[in-house]
């Protein structure tokens, strides 16, 4: 879910997505299973044609090329079968490669692949063509009857969806999720600025010196996921018992899913309720998770997904998110002097500056540091809208393009206390 365009609460509608869960008739499932399998066709059929274009002639084939591929394919014997679904979801997967191939040219993203069975997540789009709602029902084209959704909150009074996408994930529960225009509820006014350091024993320490702790959803169910795979692995391939047995692995795995998420987003919406400025450090998680011994435990934290929550929230609700820079030594700079220490390796979680004498606990003043630098920015006039966390060439960090007064001493890049903390 995300925000564009935000300017305030109460003044201008967001772009929300409100996602249920429905269950569907046989015959549903069965025209959704289509849609998804042809979905995944045309997008690697045009993935395809546009990856040979570019390696044999450097040409860039768009949008409006594929697009007039795809009613040439319909008319094939063998993809006769495309003109069988709504045309929707196939001209919609054909708009998302393009976007994709965009990310890729800007070096938001990797190139795009091709899509398996096997994928995470099996979906599809319909624009307002090809689907009806009204009166709490919803009916997708190709469908003689609505969909069997579970309200478990009611849309936006007066709202009628934009897109429609459903899903099926790799457990086999089934998703929609209706894109609507929204305002937000205004939340009681805030003053407070507070740092925010992340970390894996506690999840989250704050500049006022409370921890919270972290839940590690996925050590809490490892030794049942184990089983689970190893009980997988031993299922001949193909036969029905591998599938139930993947499902059984699929279901573990989603259920610690929905809870990490579910505990990220009661911390962001506390944290965004309580304080009008929050400070966070630009870290490089895609880059940690290379470092095999940290991998798991970096992936159970979701700390990615924690600044992602944090970023909409904060502009949906009118609050101000500050993006440290990740170079900043926000673990070695003394809090109450502003002297630098050394390298402060992760197994130490306390220390004392030589300077002044006074003991700090790690992550406790990395956060009062991270609030001190934003603060400071925020005066001198840097921008402080949030940064996206694949930006990391010099230059994209809002602290970055402040140097004075946030850069204390001259850290070192050699160090890496900083970016494995």
């Amino acid at each position: 879910m995300t925000a564009p365009g935000f300017r305030g609460v109460g003044t201008s509608p967001v772009k929300r997505a409100f996602k249920y869960r429905f269950y569907p008739n046989d015959a549903q499932a069965a025209e959704l299973s289509r849609t998804f399998g042809c979905v995944r066709k045309v997008y690697n059929l045009a993935l395809a044609v546009r990856s040979r274009a570019w390696e044999t002639g450097r040409e860039r084939v768009g949008y409006q090329q594929t697009s007039a591929l795809l009613t040439a394919w319909k008319q094939t014997e063998d993809l006769a079968f495309l003109a069988e679904v709504s045309s929707v979801p196939l001209q919609q997967t054909l708009r998302h490669l393009q976007a994709a191939f965009v990310n890729f040219w800007q070096g938001r993203a990797k190139h795009p692949r091709f899509k398996t069975k096997r994928d995470s997540r099996a979906s599809a789009e319909y624009t307002r063509s090809a689907f009806r709602y009204a009166e709490g029902r919803l009916t997708l084209a190709k469908m003689a009857e609505p969909l069997d959704i579970v309200w478990s909150r009611p849309l936006p009074a007066g709202t009628t969806p934009s897109t429609v996408t459903v899903s099926r994930d790799p457990a086999g529960r089934w998703f929609v999720s209706l894109l609507c225009e929204d305002f937000p509820s205004a939340m009681p006014p805030a003053t407070n600025a507070i740092g925010l350091d992340v970390g894996l024993t506690a999840l989250v320490t704050l500049s006022t010196g409370e921890k919270i702790r972290n839940p590690r959803h996925e050590r809490r169910d490892r030794e049942r996921l184990t089983r689970a795979q190893r009980a997988l692995s031993r299922k001949e391939k193909g036969s029905k018992n591998r599938e139930k047995s993947r499902i059984r692995v699929a279901r573990i795995h989603t259920r610690i899913a929905d809870r990490r998420r579910d505990h990220l987003h009661k911390l962001t919406t506390r944290l965004v309720r309580e304080n009008q400025t929050l400070v966070i450090e630009d870290l490089a998680v895609r880059d940690m998770l290379g470092n095999r011994r940290l991998a798991r435990a970096l992936g159970d934290a979701g700390w990615r997904e924690f600044r992602r929550m944090l970023e909409y929230k904060a502009a949906w609700y009118g609050r101000r998110l500050i993006v440290v820079d990740r170079w900043f030594p926000s673990t070695r700079l003394c809090s109450a002097c502003g002297a630098l220490a050394g390298t402060v390796p992760l197994d130490i979680r306390t220390w004392t500056c030589v300077a002044c004498g006074t003991t700090h606990d790690r992550d406790e003043n990395a956060a009062i540091n991270l609030l001190a630098a934003g603060l400071a920015v925020t005066a001198c006039g840097a921008g402080v809208r949030p940064q996206r966390e694949s930006s990391s060439r010099p230059g994209r960090s809002v602290v970055k393009q402040e140097t004075p007064p946030v850069r204390v001493g001259t850290p070192s890049r050699q160090g890496g206390a900083e970016v494995t903390r």
